[in-house]
């Protein structure tokens, strides 16, 4: 199935009115098994065949001691900050192992912050409101945000053991007295699907989806990072948001979409733009 040229620097703008402007394009889902079943119908609704190749895994922390002395001690915690919805979903797992109630992380007075709207409906599923929501898509985002809100107050950051210092210095910058915890490892699956495999280096597939550096970084690592950046300029790599972006880009291979909205709804529109502009582009030459 031939691909458009991939361009390296757009951006997903408003999706025009077409009704199944994915139709005929083959998409590739990085995502976890588990987390792949939204994106797959955002993508399927507007008419794309999707193919499935988790590139992440998650798993527990292999040492529960550091969240779970930061679980018995929430009452020292002015603020929590979910970046993801992995970190919600194990940490109020492990507050369930050990007997502590949901509303003793949403206790009055505590800020309850997250990233993106996923993530906060994940704490509000857990019977927990959420204070507040960033309108950036990404961590140092949040912390810029809540930056006058920050000073002196103590957070805990529950977090993948794949995350940077950029967020935790971003807040200490703001005054944060920052507690990171792992909550959860980040993997690599056991295995690739050699079939898919071999479709991606066919060129059979018209876009890649990452929706996390990680994701990249895995099917990077299998396929090689000249191959990957060789396959970046036959078919496009959709990024969900700037911090992926940037890993990719930072590789050396091509990111043809970003999406604005760091969703699966958001993801789908921004792709489905940038085949729509492409094929206009086309019928203009």
């Amino acid at each position: 199935m031939p691909a458009p040229t991939a361009f390296c620097a757009s951006r997903g703008g408003p999706l025009a009115e077409r009704e199944r402007p994915l139709r005929g394009r083959r998409v590739l889902l990085t995502r976890a098994a588990e987390q792949s079943a939204a994106w797959k119908e955002a993508l399927e609704s507007l008419g794309a065949e999707v193919l499935l190749l988790p590139a992440v895994a998650f798993a527990p922390p292999q040492d529960w001691q550091e969240l779970d002395e930061a679980l018995r001690k929430l009452d020292g915690f002015d603020a929590i900050l979910f970046v993801s919805k992995n970190a919600v979903r194990y940490l109020f797992q492990r507050c369930r192992d050990l007997g502590i109630k949901a509303e003793s992380v949403g206790s009055p007075g505590r800020m309850i912050a997250t990233v993106g709207q996923a993530t906060g409906a994940a704490v509000g599923a857990e019977g927990v409101r959420v204070t507040y929501v960033a309108e950036e898509s990404t961590g140092e985002g949040l912390a810029k945000e809540l930056r006058g809100s920050l000073y002196g107050r103590k957070v805990l950051l529950p977090r993948s053991d794949r995350g940077d210092d950029r967020l935790p210095a971003a807040l200490r910058d703001a005054g944060a007295r920052v507690t990171e915890v792992v909550a959860y490892r980040t993997t690599s699956p056991d295995e690739f699907d050699n079939k898919i495999v071999a479709q991606i280096r066919g060129g059979e597939v018209s876009a890649i989806v990452f929706a996390s550096p990680s994701a990249f970084h895995h099917l990077s690592r299998h396929l090689g990072s000249a191959e990957m950046a060789n396959i970046s300029r036959r078919v496009q790599f959709a990024a969900i948001g700037p911090t992926t972006a940037r890993a990719i880009r930072d590789s050396g291979s091509c990111v043809a979409v970003e999406a604005e909205e760091p969703s699966a709804a958001g993801l789908a529109r921004a792709l489905a733009d940038f085949y729509q502009r492409h094929s206009s582009s086309a019928a203009q030459s």
